[in-house]
């Protein structure tokens, strides 16, 4: 099927070329026969010669960033003939000598957008992340503890999008905001650990327990490895993006979060289970190092790069209860909305 597809787009571009358009910005197109629900995939070719596959969005959608070049160039472009006004998902190859290369990758975008055409642009997206992994290499994988924190997060994550789609605007934790999860007026930091015995949580810095005015949670989960059964990161990652409506979003927050699809074998085999989850309201009763109460304490603060640990063993402090919890992440989305 994909050979078929592939002499076919090469064709409509090999006709396109014989009258490329000779005006900067301006292409030359043909509707090739493979549909989507708001209209047909395109070919066409710009006044460089350059060959360019138009995937048809909805207005509002936005494109995902990060492909600028040299190679591969991904934007939004609105076209206007008459057929009206369209908007696209431009892929363009920015080489000609890879033309061949980009003809393979445009022939699978086809075959999936014919198998999945109720959202083309999560296809197009599928795509090429499945080819850049052909030419990656490893990247720095996460460590077991990392692995741990991080689902933590995802775990939390997940309880948000299931509440609200657009959710993930709220996880902000690997975009250097100082807590992992933030609106205007509330926050929540997220602290996972593998101890089999005790409750304790490392904080990192002064300002991390320091919460907006509207308030600060401190939400700890005892996490377990195991072999079989749980969940490992590679499992979160795929619900999170079949759930969120900004699928791009949280790739870009994934990566910077050191998760990456590529390196999906290395989390297969890791696996956790939550053993404890509990949620803590930081007030001031609650034990912390922050830098505002230090400073009312008549201490100066010349002191930097400051990590602690507070055991949370006994009570207090007292964690709020299930019911709290989950009025906790309502009122956090309506503040994000």
């Amino acid at each position: 099927m994909s050979v078929g597809l592939r002499d076919l787009v090469a064709q409509h571009w090999e006709a396109l070329e014989d009258h490329s358009p000779t005006a900067t910005g301006l292409l030359r197109v043909a509707d090739l026969p493979v549909a989507t629900v708001i209209g047909s995939v395109v070919a066409a070719i710009d006044h460089r010669g350059s060959r360019h596959l138009l995937v048809p969005i909805e207005p509002h959608r936005k494109v995902r960033g990060g492909l600028d070049g040299p190679g591969l160039i991904l934007t939004k472009r609105p076209l206007e003939d008459e057929a009206g006004r369209r908007t696209f998902a431009d892929l363009c190859c920015a080489r000609l000598d890879l033309n061949d290369v980009f003809t393979g990758l445009c022939a699978d975008v086809l075959k999936n957008v014919e198998a999945q055409p109720a959202d083309a642009l999560r296809v197009l997206y599928r795509q090429l992340d499945r080819w850049r992994a052909l030419f990656q290499t490893r990247s720095n994988v996460l460590g077991v503890e990392q692995q741990a924190g991080l689902f933590g997060e995802l775990l939390f994550l997940t309880r948000l999008l299931e509440r609200d789609p657009g959710a993930q605007r709220l996880w902000l934790g690997p975009l250097g905001h100082r807590h992992d999860f933030a609106s205007a007026q509330h926050a929540v930091e997220v602290k996972a650990s593998l101890a089999n015995d005790g409750r304790r949580a490392r904080i990192h810095g002064l300002d991390q327990l320091d919460g907006p005015s509207g308030g600060l949670h401190l939400y700890c989960l005892r996490l377990e490895v195991t072999g079989v059964g749980g969940e490992n990161l590679n499992d979160m990652a795929r619900r999170i993006l079949q759930i969120c409506e900004d699928e791009s979003a949280v790739r870009s927050s994934l990566s910077a979060a050191g998760y990456r699809f590529v390196d999906a074998a290395h989390y297969e085999n890791t696996r956790f289970l939550v053993r404890e989850e509990r949620c803590y309201a930081v007030d001031h009763r609650f034990p912390r190092l922050v830098t505002s109460e230090l400073q009312a304490a008549g201490l100066s603060i010349n002191v930097t790069d400051v990590d602690y640990t507070i055991d949370l063993s006994s009570e207090p402090p007292v964690p709020i209860d299930v019911d709290e919890a989950a009025s906790l992440v309502v009122d956090l989305l309506r503040e994000g909305a």
